[in-house]
Parts: C-alpha cells; structure tokens; sequence
C-alpha cells in the first residue's frame, strides 16, 4: 500500500519530468524549424547547451552573439537580469558544460510517446526532430500562457545559434562564462 507521502513523491516526479519533456519538446521544435539547423537538433552537446541557455535565459546573449538582453522575445524580466543563475530548474556543471541526467529518460519518453523521433546527425551524432504529432502539440503549446515566454526564447536561442555545434557552443560557454564554469563537476550551476 502506497501512503500519501510517497504517492505525493510519486505525482511531484511525473510533474517534473512532463515540465522536462515539455521544455525539450518545443526546444527541438524550434531549433528544427529554424534555418541553419538542417531540419533537426543534431546532438546530446548540442540540446544539452541549447537547453542551458533556455533554462538561464539571462546567460544567452552572453554566450550568442547575435542575441540581445534587450530582444523581445528572451521576455527577460529585472530580476532574471540582475539573478541570472537564480532559475527554476537549475543544471549542473559536468564533464563537457552545463547537463542534467534526465535527458535520457526525457528523450525515451518523447520518442517512445510518438512526439520526437531519431534522425541521423553529423558524425555518429544522435539527431532528434519532431514528428508531425510533435510538431502539432508544440504549437498548441505556444498559443497557451504557461508557454508562449518559453517558445519565443527557444526560436530566438535556435536563431541566434544557428549553424553552431554542440562543440562551438561549449566551447562559447566556456569561454564567455569562464567564472560561472569554474566548479567541481556535478555542482549545480547557481
């Protein structure tokens, strides 16, 4: 018999990987409908990178170039500007950058519920792309509140990084967040 606690435990995990997949769902969307992606989010390195700067919204104009605090669609808020490691779902610093180890159970889950499937990527890469089904419920996502903020950051973050690696945007992080990067490995990044 489960008790109320575990089954409070139980229903607060489901929440937070649905958060997760969403997140990543309309992630791979836009990065895959964005010119200079070839169709598809091509890499581990890259989504993981991508996603680091989806989650600390206020970090991506620092690591991309073509990206501005100022552009519209970031919706960066005052607080996100003057806190920009204080976020929801932080990340930890690992071998290659920013990660978090459910990106493996998020993408089984994407792939096995018929909303993302695998592509073949550049060099033995693992490539994620949305399927029509995918491409479906991310767009009726950004017509809801709860995620118009976060699919115009993800087209801004695919558009501003376009035609970049996994590797390319490592390395930008980095180099331009030299001091944010310098921790032990598995330290949350806050």
């Amino acid at each position: 018999m489960t008790t109320a606690y575990e089954a409070l435990e139980l229903q607060l995990l489901r929440d937070d990987l649905a958060y997760h997949q969403a997140r990543v769902l309309l992630l791979v969307a836009a990065v895959s409908a964005t010119p200079g992606h070839a169709n598809k989010l091509d890499g581990l390195t890259k989504l993981a990178k991508l996603d680091f700067l989806l989650r600390y919204p206020a970090l991506a104009p620092t690591v991309l170039d073509d990206l501005q605090p100022e552009d519209p669609r970031l919706h960066l808020s005052s607080s996100e500007i003057a806190e920009p490691t204080d976020v929801e779902a932080p990340m930890m610093r690992y071998k290659y950058g920013p990660w978090d180890d459910r990106y493996y159970a998020i993408i089984g889950a994407l792939v096995g519920r018929g909303l993302v499937r695998y592509a073949k990527g550049r060099r033995g890469n693992v490539a994620l792309t949305p399927t029509p089904s995918g491409r479906k419920l991310a767009s009726q996502m950004a017509t809801t509140p709860n995620w118009a903020d976060m699919i115009d950051r993800s087209y801004a973050i695919a558009a501003a990084s376009a035609g970049m690696t996994g590797n390319t945007l490592k390395d930008r992080i980095y180099q331009k967040l030299a001091t944010l990067m310098d921790r032990p490995h598995r330290q949350v990044i806050r």
